[in-house]
């Protein structure tokens, strides 16, 4: 028996960046407006998805894939934000 809650498909939330940006694997840093998405696996990771708002072409957060805290999804999600708004080439919480 599962005794953990259920999880969401993704989480996703627009967040500017602050100075210093994310940084990304594919392209470097971004900065700006953005949007994250986290998403679990099956593993019991989650992938950090970052754009630009209202593109189409969605990043890597480097770092990602990372080990979903007991806290849950929502939790990770929100560290997540928080790292961004603070900028400095943020990366996915180790």
């Amino acid at each position: 028996m599962n005794t953990r809650p259920p999880q969401p498909e993704q989480l996703v939330s627009e967040v500017k960046a602050g100075p210093g940006g994310a940084m990304t694997d594919e392209v470097g840093v971004i900065t700006g407006d953005l949007t994250i998405a986290t998403r679990p696996l099956a593993d019991g990771h989650a992938h950090i998805a970052i754009q630009y708002t209202d593109a189409d072409e969605w990043y890597s957060l480097t770092g990602s894939p990372v080990p979903v805290p007991a806290e849950g999804l929502a939790a990770l999600h929100e560290q997540v934000m928080e790292r961004v708004r603070h900028g400095d080439g943020a990366e996915a919480p180790r």
